[in-house]
Parts: C-alpha cells; sequence; structure tokens
C-alpha cells in the first residue's frame, strides 16, 4: 500500500481492484445485511430496471410522485421554497442568516427524478442541525424535458445566488449524490473555469462521472451483478435521456472523469465497494489527488449506491453521516489556521 493511500484513510485495509485507495476497514452490521441481500437485491433492483423502458409519461408520473412523499419534521428547522437565482429552491433553517455555513445540496435522481423530500431533505437537515448550518436544495431542470446542460446551468445559477446574497465560499458546502455528486464535480470543475470562488469544500456521494460510454469504467461491468440497487442497463437509458443529441459527451462539464482538477477545493469522495459506478468514483479521485488537491475517499464494503441516504435501514449510514460532519469541522478549523498563520 503506498504512503500516499495511508494518508487519505488510516487504518484501512487495501481494497479488491487493484487501486491504491483502500477499503475502508468497518463492521456491517446483521441488519444492514439482511437489507440488502432479501430487500434490494431480489426486489427493489428489479423494480428500478423497469425503468429502462420508461415513456414520457410515466417520467412525468414518477417526477410528481416523488415530490409528493412531503417530509413534515425537518430536525426543528424552517422550511421554505424559494428561488434562488432562477432556480426553485428548497430551503432548511434561517437562509437569510448569511452568517451561517450554506450546505448546497445537489440531489440524485439518475438527471430525471427530482429531490425526494422524505430523503433528500431529511438527510441535508441531519447535516445542517449537526453543522449549524442552513440548507438549500435546487430543484434543477430534469430529463428528458431539459437535457443538459439545463440542470449545471440552473446549479451554477444556486451557487452564484448563495455568493450575492453574501454568503462567505469559504463557508459553502457542496455535496450530492449519484446524477447529484456528478454536478457537484462537474460545477467545481465551471466555477474554476469562471473565475470563481471554490467553497470551503466539496462532498460527492457515488458520483456518476462518465457519461460518454455505458460499459466503462470497468466497475460497471465487474460489479453489474454485485451492485444490489442500481441496474446497469436502467442507468444506460437514464444517461440516454439526460445526454440525447449530445455531440461530445466527453466534456469534462459533462463527463468529470475528464476534468483537470488543479486548483479546485478539498473533496471527500464516500462509495460503496460493490456499486457499478465505483470506479468512477475512484479514477475522479486519483486524478484530484495527482492534480494536489487534498483528497479523501472512504469506499464501504457491502454498501449499496448513495447509501448514506438510507439511515434508516442502515444504521453504516448515520456513522457516514457523522465522517462527513466532521470532516467538513475539520475543514473550517483548517481554515482558521491557515487565517491565523496569515
Amino acid at each position: 500500500m503506498s504512503k500516499n493511500a495511508l494518508s487519505v484513510m488510516p487504518n484501512a485495509k487495501l481494497g479488491a481492484y487493484g487501486h491504491d485507495i483502500p477499503v475502508r476497514d468497518v463492521h456491517i452490521s446483521r441488519r444492514t445485511r439482511w437489507f440488502i441481500d432479501y430487500v434490494l437485491q431480489p426486489f427493489v433492483k428489479p423494480t428500478m430496471r423497469l425503468m429502462k423502458s420508461a415513456t414520457f409519461h410515466r417520467v412525468l408520473r414518477e417526477q410528481t410522485r416523488t415530490a409528493g412523499f412531503i417530509k413534515e419534521d425537518l430536525r426543528g428547522l424552517t422550511k421554505d421554497y424559494r428561488i434562488l437565482g432562477h432556480v426553485p429552491t428548497p430551503t432548511l433553517g434561517d437562509v437569510d442568516d448569511t452568517r451561517k455555513i450554506a450546505v448546497l445540496y445537489l440531489h440524485g435522481g439518475a438527471f430525471v427524478l427530482p429531490a425526494a423530500p422524505h430523503i433528500h431533505l431529511t438527510f441535508v437537515a441531519r447535516l445542517c442541525h449537526d453543522l449549524d448550518a442552513v440548507g438549500f436544495v435546487p430543484d434543477y431542470r430534469l430529463a428528458p424535458f431539459h437535457r443538459h446542460p439545463s440542470a449545471l446551468d440552473d446549479c451554477e445559477s444556486a451557487y452564484r445566488a448563495l455568493l450575492d446574497k453574501g454568503f462567505d465560499p469559504k463557508k459553502i458546502i457542496l455535496a450530492g449524490e449519484s446524477a447529484g455528486g456528478n454536478l457537484v464535480l462537474s460545477l467545481l470543475l465551471r466555477i474554476k473555469r469562471l473565475g470563481l470562488p471554490q467553497p470551503l469544500c466539496a462532498i460527492p456521494i457515488s458520483p456518476v462521472t462518465e457519461m460518454a460510454r455505458v460499459h466503462a469504467p470497468p466497475s460497471r461491468v465487474l460489479n453489474r451483478k454485485r451492485d444490489p440497487l442500481l441496474p446497469l442497463d436502467m442507468m444506460g437509458h437514464m444517461l440516454q435521456m439526460y445526454t440525447k443529441g449530445i455531440k461530445d459527451a466527453t466534456d469534462p462539464e459533462l463527463s468529470p472523469i475528464y476534468g483537470d482538477y488543479k486548483g479546485v477545493c478539498p473533496l471527500f469522495f464516500l462509495v460503496g465497494e460493490s456499486e457499478i459506478l465505483l470506479d468512477d468514483t475512484l479514477i475522479v479521485a486519483r486524478q484530484c489527488r495527482d492534480a494536489g488537491v487534498s483528497t479523501r475517499v472512504d469506499i464501504w464494503p457491502h454498501m449499496p449506491h448513495a447509501f448514506t441516504l438510507f439511515r434508516g435501514m442502515l444504521p453504516e449510514a448515520k456513522i457516514a453521516r457523522q465522517d462527513i460532519v466532521e470532516y467538513v469541522q475539520g475543514q473550517l478549523a483548517r481554515l482558521q489556521v491557515v487565517k491565523r498563520v496569515a
């Protein structure tokens, strides 16, 4: 194991794919194994596979249904629905208090589904509660009615709006899972290209980073049977909805696996070892590290795609959220040290 790998994550063992980024050495509960093996794999994954033949009408129905899972109790935080830039945005907490930390969360959903309030807003609310932060979850435009770069344009607009409101970029946390993880990385590259200030740090969770190919990177094929949640054929159909008509899907702002990350903010990646998107994460993480970016990667054994959202079913999701909170607190402390030295 390389010295660099040990600095990324101490007390870990070498991964199974030949990468020098190790798998986290952690006990996986019996409850979690049961849920993955007897609920996700046999029931949820086959249901998701049905989406590969989804028509426009079915997609519209699923978008409406997902948005309808309203969650009332959000850790006591005030919730609102505002226009951030030109983007409708569910918000959490006193978002007019620009002295606070701001969590800009870019939700997943294969670029097709909106944020699920009972899942995404609950997760962001817990982060905001633990960090004493305010939260923003942009309702960016969705495929197949809007294709790239509509979603990324909306995320850029939301980020600019936070800066315009007076939030210190060094108190902005950028995070997102799956398709949202793609948008996190793509937004960092766009922020860099436009010369905007980088946020304090970014947390991509199980991001999809290669949009030009369905069969690659390698874990997409190697893990297609092991992945307990994501069917590869369904993912291919969703990617086509988002990229249809794009001449060059290797554009780094669409496929951030091809990005130049020199100069971007520190990154904390989380991913499950059995995911088809494992290598989507690891290849980008290695490029970030090689570009001199402070990079941490946690590969969780036996965990499904975007497992951090499954707090009610997976005890490990709570541990991962605590890791995120401690990481952000560490970045804030590091910044204060830098300011004192300066």
